[in-house]
């Protein structure tokens, strides 16, 4: 049998007589996977390349969004918080780190990592149903391992895995068609993988006698490259870890490839070089309201690459509050889910989300678009007695009321 897909050569394939319905399905399947492929592609809109007029122009979604999924999922969804039988203190996507496993070791995962219930839409619906309005996955974490088919490493889940496919086109044609904008982690500095990426020095040393620059030059920068090229607008870029990024211009320089590339995409805080809105800390909420945009990134448990023994879950009502709390405040919130090895988001993940999202369809006017209180007594107020870390005085947060206004 020949088949020709649009843009590839002919393929000769020769069908036995005698193949069982078993090897004949896998054929077809395999007939059928560019076809799939090419689908998801042509279902990307087109990226803008006029600049915004303003910044205000830029950030004007954001600021309207208020509330977005964050998916942290990799290789580290496989040990899921353990390793050679023993659990490993800290966040899951931290394992590598944590454990000080061999390069060599780690990257054995890829071999088993064949996430058969990965499904891009039910993801981007449950993030529908949940309200939300953005999806932030990792494409790159600090572990080195890529989700995308990137040319500049075969370290990634096309070449290097049994599932053989492309999680970042898949999700980007999800997005695409259900209406939420789509956005991507990228670990610039820290690479565990790589001999000359910042972090690993139980296997290549300490990082001040690494080519950094190198690293940075030959995978981290023609990654982001192809990130912003391959799958349709990009709403923003998550940076991560800035570590050695204050050197020259070398955060600069993803600055200007991002804003040449996709002028109208967000660059989060933690680049290295000022971005367009401020990453608190981790699971940080501001006291007070802030003068510039900004987002919290938060957690369901206590991770965010997925753990099988973090059962430690916040229920609805806590979430329902920090979303309240953070946009009148004048910032958004990103909330996390850390999906299985098999590519399922966790049942307590799921059931807190829905909640949140049946709230948000009657009271979502006060959410979406809003702005900030502009009172602030109602946030709380701080101790004249009691002091906290760095001996600054304790915030007594009130837990009574929030306002949120619109013009």
């Amino acid at each position: 049998m020949r088949c020709l897909m649009p843009g590839q050569p002919y393929t000769t394939l020769s069908l036995h007589p005698m193949k069982s319905p078993r090897q004949l399905t896998s054929l077809i399947l395999l007939m059928l996977a560019p076809i799939a492929a090419l689908r998801a592609e042509a279902s990307l809109p087109a990226i803008r390349k006029e600049p915004p007029a303003s910044q205000d122009e830029r950030m004007a979604w954001f600021r309207e969004a208020k509330y977005g999924l964050f998916i942290h999922w990799g290789l580290y969804a496989i040990p899921a918080g353990t390793w050679n039988g023993k659990r490993i203190p800290g966040l899951g996507e931290w394992i590598m780190n944590r454990a000080h496993i061999p390069a060599k070791d780690y990257e054995k995962l890829a071999a088993q990592f064949n996430p058969v219930k990965f499904d891009a839409d039910a993801w981007v619906r449950l993030a529908k149903e949940a309200g939300m309005k953005y999806v932030v996955i990792t494409s790159k974490h600090h572990d080195g391992f890529a989700l995308y088919d990137s040319a500049v490493s075969r370290y990634d889940v096309v070449d290097a895995t049994p599932f053989g496919r492309d999680i970042i086109r898949e999700l980007a044609g999800a997005c695409a068609r259900h209406g939420l904008r789509f956005g991507l982690y990228y670990s610039q500095a820290q690479d565990w993988h790589d001999p000359d990426g910042a972090g690993n020095t139980w296997d290549f040393g300490p990082d001040d006698r690494k080519d950094f620059d190198k690293y940075l030059r030959a995978k981290a920068e023609p990654q982001v490259k192809e990130l912003l090229t391959r799958y349709g607008p990009i709403c923003l870029v998550w940076f991560d870890t800035p570590r050695m990024m204050n050197v020259g211009d070398r955060a600069q320089r993803f600055a200007d490839i991002v804003r040449s590339l996709q002028p109208w995409c967000l660059i989060d805080g933690r680049l290295g070089t000022e971005g367009d809105y401020v990453s608190t800390g981790d699971n940080v909420i501001p006291d007070e309201k802030l003068p510039k945009d900004w987002e919290t990134p938060a957690t369901l448990n206590h991770t965010w690459g997925f753990k099988s023994y973090d059962h430690d879950w916040k229920s609805p009502s806590q979430v329902l509050f920090n979303l309240v709390d953070i946009v009148s405040k004048g910032g958004n919130y990103l909330l996390n889910v850390g999906p299985t090895a098999e590519g399922v988001i966790p049942p307590e993940s799921r059931n807190v989300l829905r909640v949140v999202g049946e709230w948000l369809q009657t009271n979502g006017e006060a959410v979406y678009g809003a702005q900030a209180s502009p009172f602030g007594e109602e946030y709380g107020v701080f101790s004249d007695t009691l002091k906290g870390r760095e001996g600054k005085p304790l915030f007594l947060i009130n837990l009574n009321w929030r306002y949120t206004v619109k013009p």
